[in-house]
């Protein structure tokens, strides 16, 4: 399958299309302005060619033109000079030519509206003033008429649109050229990021340990707290087997030598059934546990709570149990709902299986994070003073309470929690358990 375009490419090509869309139409804008700019510098000397003229006509009694023999703009004087004009006496049908007419016919327009200037083909620029001349009480209609071959204009504008096309290229080209060395170096720390993964996937490092601005730096703590927590699970997974194959030896070795003595291996196949059973439970639990999660979604506590006490209830049916549910509806964490119901199952099978008939349950957050508290009012534990005034390390056993909170424990151990045994109010087991809320990796 192909492959799509990297970032890089794309934006060398999006940045190289708005720029050549911008250059065109700045292009285009300049051109424009200049041709305006040129055309009416044009028709300005135009026009003041019309007013030497209107300066040197004269009119005589009989409302004849007369016009002097030489003009102040010498180029009507040269023959084909490119610049003509006429002057038309309307009343008198008289027509005057400048002399660089001779031997030309240019278009001149006949038209006696005041003050009209125009381009009278592509070949020219033209210019028409008609005024009324006042002779003697009389008033004779003139039109001044001037005309001017573009071929110059065109030229002028030509060298331009050249020294324009030359400049906005080359900026371009140096835009785009920088424009790559500004993404190549802005992509620089993608390009580090791919390598140190690169590193980890080969095995050459255990996490992303490069420094990057701050957009990548959520980035790479996020992926070196998913690559820890790969690696403590992988780590969990090796420890539990181990453990699970040590811890079965004992068991086998003890069904072994009950072999030899025929009498007594109901009961030892027994006993030892249950405790590899047990063991079994631990293990797995342990190995199964998710684990402190960034990226789990949150999930609503109080009905994973209700499903786990009213299991409870039926199984402790012929107790008559009464729990006590302090969880507010909308109260939610973010753990994987595996271990959310392998930590309250464990921790109220514990206390369901020791109370005499009330078992309460509180779980509530502060700014340390998640608190879950359940208390009965059975025995307590056998070490009560100990359990009273400190708190148990996660490494510790609690004889007498099953293999329940030793996979508490450990569930606890993989979200970097504690739990505290202390005596409830009813005289029986308290145990606390704290989630909290910030962790570093």
């Amino acid at each position: 399958m192909k492959l799509p375009l990297s970032i890089r490419t794309r934006l060398i090509w999006g940045g190289f299309a708005v720029l050549l869309v911008f250059l065109a139409g700045a292009g285009w804008a300049v051109q424009q302005a200049y041709f305006e700019s040129l055309r009416a510098q044009r028709f300005a000397r135009l026009q003041t060619t019309v007013y030497l003229l209107m300066a040197g006509a004269e009119l005589n009694s009989t409302g004849m033109l007369q016009m002097p023999t030489s003009l102040a703009e010498p180029r009507l004087s040269l023959p084909a000079s490119g610049l003509y004009a006429q002057i038309t006496n309307v009343n008198q049908g008289e027509v005057w030519q400048s002399a660089s007419t001779l031997g030309l016919t240019p278009p001149f327009q006949h038209s006696q509206n005041t003050g009209q200037w125009q381009f009278t083909d592509q070949a020219y620029l033209g210019a028409s003033y008609a005024v009324k001349w006042s002779v003697h009480e009389r008033a004779a209609p003139l039109v001044f008429s001037v005309l001017e071959e573009r071929s110059d204009f065109d030229l002028e504008l030509q060298a331009f649109e050249s020294t324009l096309l030359l400049w906005l290229g080359g900026s371009g080209v140096l835009l785009l050229l920088t424009q790559a060395l500004l993404l190549r170096w802005g992509l620089l720390p993608l390009q580090q990021l791919e390598q140190e993964i690169g590193r980890i996937e080969s095995g050459g490092q255990g996490r992303i340990e490069g420094r990057f601005p701050r957009e990548l730096a959520g980035l790479a703590h996020n992926l070196n707290a998913l690559i820890e927590q790969q690696q403590a699970r992988q780590t969990r997974y090796k420890e539990a087997l181990d453990d699970l194959a040590h811890s079965l030896k004992t068991p086998l070795a003890a069904l072994r030598a009950a072999l030899a003595s025929p009498a007594e291996l109901a009961a030892q196949v027994a006993q030892q059934v249950t405790r590899m059973n047990d063991i079994v439970t631990h293990q797995l639990g342990r190995a199964g546990a998710s684990g402190a999660a960034a990226f789990a979604p949150h999930l609503a506590l109080a009905p994973v709570l209700q499903r786990v006490c009213d299991t409870l209830a039926k199984v402790y049916v012929d107790k008559h149990l009464a729990f006590e549910l302090d969880c507010p509806p909308t109260l939610s964490w973010r753990i994987d709902q595996g271990d959310a119901f392998e930590l309250l199952g464990n921790v109220l099978d514990n206390a369901a299986k020791w109370a005499k008939h009330q078992v309460a349950v509180r779980i509530w957050t502060e700014p340390n994070g998640l608190h879950l508290r359940i208390a009965d009012d059975g025995p307590g534990f056998a070490d009560q003073q100990a359990g009273l005034t400190r708190r148990l390390r996660l490494d510790e056993q609690v004889p007498g309470h099953g293999i329940g909170l030793a996979v508490v424990r450990d569930l606890l151990a993989s979200h970097h929690g504690t739990l505290t045994l202390s005596r409830s109010s009813w005289g029986g087991a308290q145990i606390d358990l704290l989630l909290p809320t910030h962790i570093s990796y």
